[in-house]
């Protein structure tokens, strides 16, 4: 009883840990006019407030992982925890615009190195195919959910004390963290052979990876086309290096590959979903901040229930397939529902069924989407793996986000070109984002429930067959 309560321990930390890099994907949103108020920024400089922290973190996910197999996954861990509370403090005090850009940075930083072993110490820790359900169920709602809350804790934070707080409410969760940290994770496994660390193949892929997030946010060809160029390099050199950053054996596995496309389709509605109502809420319908961030609360509530009570079960009775393409249809059907949103909706009628439904399908396709991923994969390079999870769904948000908000842009203009008022324009741009984020969601859910291939459980949960399973190497023992 005490390793099964001292693994629970250890995750509820690292999803802790986690959470904080989760949140500040989202949390920033809400406040960002009091930061431009307060700072000076002016628009097209506002959004590096968000980019800052994206070029990083995406940037830095792969070389986080690959040095978490390398080096140890709690030192790495607790190096990302302590850069990311010191940058925390950095961005809560900053005096300036460019400070807390440079703030923003090296948060991104820290916060590619927690994300990229979290998942890998995980599932170092549960190797029991039901507790790994359970787990992943928790971690699942961390990671999909964190948006959500994000979006609440930015409108309260900012709209009961002020802007910083989003920022320097991370310090004391980080200290807890490191310290509780060191206390509860395993010791890293000793390492025989470190191996070198591949520094042209991170160069290549890191600079390819910003450079891609750079021009899909600021909409520059050139850029993305450069990007294309590095990853061709980066492609090259793995193949011929003794010891890859990534080895290119890992693309080869069918369920890593589709997960991978199921994972940025769904991340690319995801970020879209949350950033778009936001400012459906804001802009149309004329909420404050604090008013935004109260109206995610029945997403954070069912998200976290079908994440910790019904999405490990339903993998457990039916496997990974089902589940998810179940989930990705609901979140496929919120967006949907919201593309019809009118410029006089009311919260009961034209958000609250949306925002149910969400919660409901990233609560439950979450957990089926990461053990898909992890499942063909060795121990000795989950880091690795771990990594390239994160990498997919951080790429695939940017260019959602960056895909789905220049359409709105794009429709709004073109509304407005004809003559249309400027909130029913702006209210246009937004429907038809949330259209094509639906397509995406359903997207996903049709290429994940077609071409996945999780290996089979020898007996499901209440000791009933499956088609598909948890996918481990261990047979799945009877948990009636």
């Amino acid at each position: 009883m005490t390793d099964v309560k001292s693994r629970w321990l250890a995750l509820y930390v690292l999803c802790l840990g986690d959470l904080m890099i989760v949140l500040d994907s989202s949390i920033v949103n809400v406040a960002l006019p009091s930061i431009q108020s307060d700072l000076g920024f002016s628009q097209p400089a506002l959004a590096w407030v968000v980019n800052a922290y994206l070029l990083t973190f995406g940037g830095c996910l792969l070389l986080s992982g690959r040095l978490g197999d390398l080096l140890g996954t709690k030192r790495v861990f607790l190096g990302g925890v302590a850069f990311f509370t010191v940058a925390s403090i950095a961005c809560g005090l900053a005096p300036s615009s460019e400070l807390l850009v440079v703030g923003r940075a090296i948060q991104g930083l820290g916060g590619a190195a927690v994300s990229a072993v979290a998942l890998a110490l995980i599932l170092g820790l549960f190797t029991d195919p039901a507790e790994r359900a359970k787990a992943m169920g928790f971690f699942g709602f961390v990671m999909s959910g964190g948006g959500a809350v994000g979006v609440l804790l930015g409108g309260v934070l900012t709209g009961l004390l002020s802007w910083h707080w989003i920022f320097l409410v991370n310090v004391p969760i980080g200290v807890g963290v490191w310290v509780a940290a060191t206390r509860v994770l395993p010791a890293d496994d000793a390492i025989e052979q470190r191996g070198r660390v591949d520094v042209l193949g991170a160069v290549l892929v890191t600079a390819a990876l910003m450079l891609s997030v750079y021009g899909i946010v600021d909409s520059a060809p050139l850029l993305i086309a450069g990007s294309v160029v590095l990853l061709a390099a980066f492609v090259l050199w793995e193949s011929r290096v003794t010891e890859p950053l990534v080895p290119l054996r890992l693309f080869m596995l069918r369920n890593v590959v589709v997960s991978q496309v199921v994972g940025v389709l769904w991340a690319a509605a995801m970020f879209a979903w949350f950033f778009l109502a936001a400012l459906y809420l804001q802009q149309v319908l004329g909420y404050d901040a604090l008013d935004v961030g109260l109206a995610f609360v029945p997403t954070s509530v069912v998200m976290a229930f079908c994440s910790l009570r019904v999405s490990d079960r339903l993998v457990l009775r039916f496997g990974i397939r089902p589940p998810l393409v179940a989930g990705l249809a609901l979140a496929a059907a919120s967006l949907a529902l919201f593309s019809r949103a009118p410029v006089d909706g009311s919260f009961a009628t034209d958000v609250l069924p949306s925002m149910l439904l969400l919660g409901a399908g990233a609560g439950i396709a979450f957990n089926p989407v990461l053990l898909a991923a992890m499942g063909d994969v060795e121990p000795q390079e989950a880091g690795l793996a771990s990594g390239v999870v994160n990498t997919s769904f951080m790429m695939g948000g940017a260019l959602g986000l960056a895909v789905l908000v220049s359409l709105s842009t794009w429709r709004t203009e073109s509304l407005a070109a004809d003559g249309l008022a400027r909130l029913a324009a702006l209210n246009g741009g937004f429907q038809l984002s949330f259209a094509a984020g639906a397509a995406f969601a359903l997207a996903a859910a049709v290429i994940g429930g077609t071409f996945l291939r999780p290996k089979p459980m020898a007996v499901a949960a209440h000791g009933g067959p499956a088609a598909d399973a948890v996918p481990d190497e261990e047979p799945c023992p009877d948990v009636a």
